[in-house]
């Protein structure tokens, strides 16, 4: 596929301006501060949440971070 691009000088047609819709940078940024904490879990958890992470292409601790996450959200919500 080595074809020779043959440019022109004709118009390209109209232009139109789009405003720019990505998120900033502060934006992409985590929202949350994480703190480190040290725990222990079942080894049954732990390799529940490796499999089910694993399957999903995505790292079990965060998957326990989201799922403590809702928990919370969910106890303050409900006034516990």
């Amino acid at each position: 596929m080595n074809k020779t691009i043959q440019y022109s000088d004709e118009p390209i047609g109209d232009i139109e301006l789009i405003t720019d819709f990505l998120p900033s940078p502060d934006e992409l940024a985590l929202k949350n501060q994480n703190t480190k904490v040290t725990i222990s879990l079942s080894s049954e958890s732990v390799a529940y949440f490796k499999d089910t992470a694993k399957k999903h292409h995505m790292q079990y601790q965060k998957m326990i971070r989201q799922l403590l996450d809702e928990y919370v959200q969910h106890q303050k919500s409900a006034g516990k």
